[in-house]
């Protein structure tokens, strides 16, 4: 092409990001929010056991409790059996998975909205004292408590850890994985509140 043509091209455009946006690519944390608040997910409770104090010490005291609400947990896997729990990066969760690879998952129920927000909370009490009032067994691999009335527990050994974001996606094996109860239909999350599907 002739110099002169090319003097004469138009400059190419390229997508500027919308006004407030915050990210280069255009789409706002509220418009991000907004859409995927109407994919509705199911309700867990994530849990773990604290690593004793003194590992080489047989006598030092066991650590608390931990729990979590999770609305972003799905299977990964059928063969092996693997599934996904999406983290904040540096919560109190996801310091305690990555030094504690053994974990549970409570499946909730409708009629447990009030543990799902109980461990939501922030400015919280302690694990110890959220634990007090719920009825649990502790789970025969992992430790971890696992909620009773749940619609399905599992236990879980960490396999891979993966960065994405502000969130750290762990991956687990599951070890174990019971369906307790057969009674009552799912805590769902949609639209930014918990609901019970009739």
């Amino acid at each position: 092409m002739p110099p002169d043509v090319l003097k004469t091209l138009p400059a190419p455009v390229t997508a500027a990001p919308a006004p407030g946006s915050g990210h280069a690519e255009g789409v706002s944390n509220d418009e991000f929010r907004a859409a995927m608040s109407r994919l509705a997910g199911g309700v867990v409770l994530v849990t773990a056991q604290e690593p004793p104090l003194d590992p080489d010490d047989p006598q030092a005291p066991e650590g608390e409790y931990a729990g979590m609400t999770a609305t972003a947990f799905l299977s990964v896997s059928l063969d092996p059996p693997l599934v996904l729990v999406s983290l904040r990066t540096g919560s109190r969760m996801d310091d305690l998975l990555d030094e504690q690879p053994l974990w549970g998952v409570s499946m909730l129920t409708g009629s447990q909205r009030h543990i799902a927000g109980r461990f939501a909370m922030k400015g919280r009490l302690s694990d110890r004292l959220l634990f007090e009032d719920i009825p649990y067994t502790r789970g025969d691999i992992t430790g971890a408590p696992l909620v009773g009335g749940a619609l399905a527990t599992m236990e879980c050994r960490t396999e891979q850890r993966v960065e994405a974001g502000d969130h750290t996606l762990v991956i687990g094996r599951v070890l174990s994985a019971r369906v307790p109860s057969a009674e009552g239909g799912p805590l769902v999350y949609f639209k930014g509140r918990y609901r019970q599907l009739n």
